[in-house]
């Protein structure tokens, strides 16, 4: 009852508030109490159980910060399964205003029934963090629940701005470096990854929830056209777009590559990751000579190893590396 699943909606019917019978009244009822021990517990249960790559990075991280990692981890996964887990639009809307309603609570000051905004409060009272950052991520969720297309790159980067780019700010204030400087590097890292996550999942994305995340205008300008994208087939058009796509996603990846130093020298490994993970995906896309269609690209468990080695050798030699150019 006071563990998790790995999986929200699960947690959710296990509490007694299956997503049939769901009315916040409900849940309100329904959903036990938890200790702050307890809520602090299940956050990193959910964390654990749900991402495979979790124990490394929480391995990684001082051990006083994990159980504020695990907490924002568990509040982005709830909001994330919420917006995308659930099959029906309006259910799924509402559930996400339910969520929305649990964080002004927690920010109004209210004691939180969720485990996730208990476990919350000590976060956010300690790094300072507003509540326009969690508010965002939601913004972001909606928006893929009643938009399916994106016209122009703009238009793209305006649903990353909120999808993304939260993220990396919320670890920011974890590291103590949020900053604007720091928070215009983090956007880039964090766009560049979701743009990463995009082109690799060009066939998943359609699919499953019929979402095209390829502008419009690009597809247009490659003569891509929408019969061409209905046959699901990586034609000679459809690889030199997404080629072009690569090529920005890096770009960001490279504006981005400044933060590494930017954040406390204990924070840089897990910032290199992200980095080095993202610009991995894009390496995979490319492997595949642009075929998402037939192949989805993978970062696999070799190659993980192999970055997490490359980033534990530079983390050791850059102060050597520094010091011989000093002299």
């Amino acid at each position: 009852m006071f563990s998790s699943t790995g999986f929200p909606i699960q947690d959710l019917a296990n509490w007694g508030v299956p997503l049939a019978e769901f009315t916040p009244e409900t849940a309100l009822r329904r959903i036990p109490s938890f200790t702050q021990v307890q809520a602090a517990a299940y956050c990193e249960t959910l964390a654990r159980r749900h991402y495979e790559n979790f124990p490394v990075v929480s391995f990684l991280l001082p051990r006083t910060l994990r159980p504020h990692f695990f907490a924002l981890y568990a509040y982005c996964r709830w909001a994330d399964d919420l917006g995308d887990e659930v099959p029906e639009d309006t259910l799924s809307l509402r559930l996400l205003d339910w969520w929305e309603s649990g964080l002004n609570a927690l920010f109004d000051g209210q004691m939180p029934q969720h485990p996730v905004f208990l476990a919350l409060t000590e976060t956010i009272r300690e790094f300072g963090i507003p509540r326009s950052i969690f508010a965002d991520l939601l913004t972001a969720f909606r928006q893929d629940r009643v938009q399916k297309e994106y016209t122009t790159r703009e238009e793209l980067l305006g649903y990353c701005r909120c999808s993304a780019n939260p993220v990396g700010r919320l670890i920011l204030y974890l590291t103590q470096t949020a900053d604007e400087e720091a928070f215009r590097l983090s956007d880039a890292i964090c766009t560049g990854l979701q743009l990463a996550n995009f082109w690799q999942d060009v066939a998943r994305d359609w699919y499953e929830k019929q979402r095209i995340y390829l502008p419009k205008e690009d597809r247009e300008r490659f003569g891509y056209t929408d019969a061409q994208f209905a046959q699901n087939t990586s034609t000679p058009e459809f690889q030199a777009l997404l080629e072009e796509e690569v090529c920005w996603a890096e770009s960001f990846f490279e504006a981005g590559r400044p933060l590494i130093w930017k954040v406390p020298r204990r924070f840089r490994l897990e910032i290199r990751l992200f980095h080095d993970g993202g610009r991995a995906i894009l390496n995979a896309v490319r492997k595949e000579r642009f075929r998402v269609w037939e192949k989805r690209p993978e970062v696999g468990k070799t190659a993980k190893l192999a970055l997490l080695f490359r980033a534990l050798t530079l983390e050791c030699l850059t102060p050597l590396l520094r010091f011989s150019e000093r002299r």
